[in-house]
Protein backbone atom coordinates (compact mmCIF):
# COMPACT_ATOMS: atom_id res chain seq x y z
CA UNK A 1 0.00 0.00 0.00
CA UNK A 2 1.78 3.11 -1.24
CA UNK A 3 1.72 6.09 1.10
CA UNK A 4 -0.01 4.13 3.84
CA UNK A 5 -0.54 5.54 7.33
CA UNK A 6 -0.45 3.55 10.53
CA UNK A 7 -3.07 4.76 13.00
CA UNK A 8 -3.91 3.13 16.30
CA UNK A 9 -7.57 3.19 17.21
CA UNK A 10 -7.87 5.39 20.29
CA UNK A 11 -10.91 3.39 21.44
CA UNK A 12 -9.70 -0.23 21.23
CA UNK A 13 -5.93 0.10 20.67
CA UNK A 14 -5.87 -1.83 17.38
CA UNK A 15 -3.29 -0.82 14.76
CA UNK A 16 -4.85 0.10 11.41
CA UNK A 17 -3.24 0.83 8.03
CA UNK A 18 -4.95 3.07 5.52
CA UNK A 19 -4.05 5.01 2.38
CA UNK A 20 -2.88 8.52 3.30
CA UNK A 21 -5.19 10.07 0.72
CA UNK A 22 -8.24 8.55 2.49
CA UNK A 23 -7.57 10.25 5.83
CA UNK A 24 -10.12 12.98 5.07
CA UNK A 25 -12.83 10.38 4.40
CA UNK A 26 -13.39 9.59 8.11
CA UNK A 27 -11.78 6.12 8.10
CA UNK A 28 -12.93 3.63 10.74
CA UNK A 29 -11.13 1.04 12.82
CA UNK A 30 -11.27 -2.38 11.19
CA UNK A 31 -12.10 -4.01 14.53
CA UNK A 32 -14.45 -1.75 16.51
CA UNK A 33 -15.65 0.70 13.83
CA UNK A 34 -14.62 3.85 15.72
CA UNK A 35 -13.48 6.73 13.51
CA UNK A 36 -9.71 6.96 13.48
CA UNK A 37 -9.53 10.72 12.85
CA UNK A 38 -12.71 12.57 13.73
CA UNK A 39 -11.68 15.92 15.22
CA UNK A 40 -12.65 14.85 18.72
CA UNK A 41 -10.58 14.45 21.87
CA UNK A 42 -10.39 10.84 23.02
CA UNK A 43 -9.75 9.70 26.59
CA UNK A 44 -7.00 7.07 26.47
CA UNK A 45 -5.12 4.82 28.87
CA UNK A 46 -1.38 4.27 29.17
CA UNK A 47 -1.36 1.13 26.99
CA UNK A 48 -3.15 2.94 24.15
CA UNK A 49 -0.78 5.87 24.47
CA UNK A 50 2.23 3.57 24.17
CA UNK A 51 0.84 2.20 20.90
CA UNK A 52 -0.58 5.39 19.38
CA UNK A 53 2.44 7.62 20.04
CA UNK A 54 4.24 5.62 17.33
CA UNK A 55 1.62 6.43 14.67
CA UNK A 56 2.30 8.24 11.43
CA UNK A 57 -0.09 11.07 12.37
CA UNK A 58 1.05 13.34 15.22
CA UNK A 59 -0.67 12.80 18.56
CA UNK A 60 -1.03 15.59 21.12
CA UNK A 61 -1.79 14.28 24.60
CA UNK A 62 -3.17 16.37 27.45
CA UNK A 63 -2.00 14.95 30.79
CA UNK A 64 -4.67 16.12 33.24
CA UNK A 65 -6.68 15.30 36.39
CA UNK A 66 -10.28 15.99 37.36
CA UNK A 67 -9.28 17.95 40.49
CA UNK A 68 -7.14 20.39 38.44
CA UNK A 69 -8.97 23.68 37.82
CA UNK A 70 -6.74 24.81 34.92
CA UNK A 71 -7.18 21.36 33.32
CA UNK A 72 -10.96 21.66 33.43
CA UNK A 73 -10.76 25.26 32.20
CA UNK A 74 -8.67 24.22 29.19
CA UNK A 75 -10.87 21.24 28.20
CA UNK A 76 -13.17 23.20 25.82
CA UNK A 77 -10.13 24.89 24.24
CA UNK A 78 -8.46 21.52 23.73
CA UNK A 79 -11.63 20.20 22.07
CA UNK A 80 -11.75 23.22 19.76
CA UNK A 81 -8.10 22.68 18.84
CA UNK A 82 -8.88 19.04 17.96
CA UNK A 83 -11.47 20.19 15.43
CA UNK A 84 -9.09 22.80 13.97
CA UNK A 85 -6.24 20.30 13.60
CA UNK A 86 -8.22 17.63 11.74
CA UNK A 87 -6.70 15.88 9.71
CA UNK A 88 -3.19 17.15 10.60
CA UNK A 89 -3.07 15.62 14.09
CA UNK A 90 -5.13 13.75 16.65
CA UNK A 91 -5.70 14.87 20.25
CA UNK A 92 -6.18 12.73 23.33
CA UNK A 93 -6.40 13.10 27.10
CA UNK A 94 -4.80 10.89 29.72
CA UNK A 95 -6.03 11.14 33.32
CA UNK A 96 -2.94 11.06 35.54
CA UNK A 97 -5.02 10.10 38.58
CA UNK A 98 -6.52 7.05 36.85
CA UNK A 99 -3.14 6.13 35.30
CA UNK A 100 -0.45 7.12 37.83
CA UNK A 101 2.24 5.24 35.91
CA UNK A 102 1.97 7.83 33.14
CA UNK A 103 3.40 10.57 35.36
CA UNK A 104 6.56 8.55 35.97
CA UNK A 105 6.82 7.19 32.44
CA UNK A 106 6.58 10.64 30.81
CA UNK A 107 8.16 12.71 33.61
CA UNK A 108 5.02 14.74 34.29
CA UNK A 109 5.91 17.39 36.90
CA UNK A 110 2.77 19.51 36.67
CA UNK A 111 -0.56 19.57 34.88
CA UNK A 112 -2.00 20.42 32.49
CA UNK A 113 0.87 19.23 30.34
CA UNK A 114 0.64 18.79 26.58
CA UNK A 115 3.10 16.40 24.95
CA UNK A 116 3.29 16.06 21.17
CA UNK A 117 4.32 12.63 19.86
CA UNK A 118 5.14 11.69 16.28
CA UNK A 119 6.45 8.38 14.93
CA UNK A 120 7.55 7.06 18.30
CA UNK A 121 9.25 10.06 19.76
CA UNK A 122 8.36 13.03 21.89
CA UNK A 123 8.54 16.12 19.70
CA UNK A 124 7.71 18.91 22.18
CA UNK A 125 6.01 19.85 25.48
CA UNK A 126 3.81 22.74 26.51
CA UNK A 127 2.80 23.38 30.12
CA UNK A 128 -0.18 25.23 31.48
CA UNK A 129 -3.69 25.95 30.24
CA UNK A 130 -3.70 27.41 26.72
CA UNK A 131 -6.30 28.78 24.32
CA UNK A 132 -7.17 26.71 21.25
CA UNK A 133 -5.32 28.97 18.83
CA UNK A 134 -2.09 28.63 20.82
CA UNK A 135 -2.45 24.84 20.93
CA UNK A 136 -2.95 24.72 17.15
CA UNK A 137 0.04 27.00 16.56
CA UNK A 138 2.19 24.83 18.85
CA UNK A 139 1.31 21.64 16.95
CA UNK A 140 1.71 23.14 13.49
CA UNK A 141 5.06 24.68 14.39
CA UNK A 142 6.52 21.45 15.72
CA UNK A 143 4.98 19.11 13.13
CA UNK A 144 6.36 21.32 10.38
CA UNK A 145 9.83 20.85 11.84
CA UNK A 146 9.59 17.05 11.88
CA UNK A 147 8.02 16.54 8.43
Amino acid sequence: MADALKLTCLACGTANRLPADRLGEAPRCGVCGTRLADGRVHEIDLATLEKSRKDDLPLLVDFWAAWCGPCRMMAPQFSAAARMLLPEARLAKLDTEAHPGAADRFDVRGIPLLILFHRGREVARLTGARPAEEIVKFVRHHVGQTA
